[in-house]
């Protein structure tokens, strides 16, 4: 139990970088999409600015409380957040950019990529940083699947996403 709680805390700023982008729903002025033919409308500028921001600021929290993790050192607390972020975000992109080549609608449900895609980049990034073995790894997605439906679930019932997925 101690073990997947470490997992957990270390996977902190990617769920945190994964989670913040459709709050920027709520900005009113200049959002424009990255790019609406290759990734779609709903991946804007300032959803992966926030993205980024939000695990750098993480980290930097983590960094802060002094909690002893086996796993990962927050010395390094910016480039650590900056990765973190920044493989969140690419791994989502990557996954967009593959559904609309197979024309796949966005907001259309496609498990387990949906779930897995910022994990998977985050991982790729904190691999920098951590060690993990299979089962480590394992773990992760499984909880991380699992996590992903329930919290896109409960934010399309609060109406903080336009759809489940």
């Amino acid at each position: 139990m101690i073990r997947l709680i470490e997992l957990l805390y270390m996977m902190l700023p990617i769920y945190v970088a994964n989670m913040a982008p459709p709050f920027v729903k709520y900005w009113r002025w200049w959002n424009r999409p990255i790019s609406k033919r290759w990734l779609g409308s709903h991946k804007t500028v300032l959803g992966v600015f926030l993205g980024i921001s939000a695990a750098i600021l993480t980290t930097l929290l983590q960094f802060r409380t002094h909690w002893q993790d086996n796993l990962v050192s927050y010395e390094q607390w910016f480039p650590l957040g900056l990765a973190c972020g920044c493989g969140a975000m690419i791994g989502d992109s990557l996954k967009s950019y593959i559904k609309r080549r197979l024309q796949i609608a966005p907001g259309k449900s496609w498990i387990p990529a949906d779930q897995l895609d910022f994990v998977l980049g985050g991982l790729l990034a904190l691999s920098f940083w951590a060690r993990l073995g299979w089962l480590d790894v394992i773990v992760i997605l499984a909880v991380s699947f699992v996590g992903d439906i329930m919290i896109n679930h409960l934010s399309f019932h609060f109406g903080i996403r336009n759809t489940r997925w």
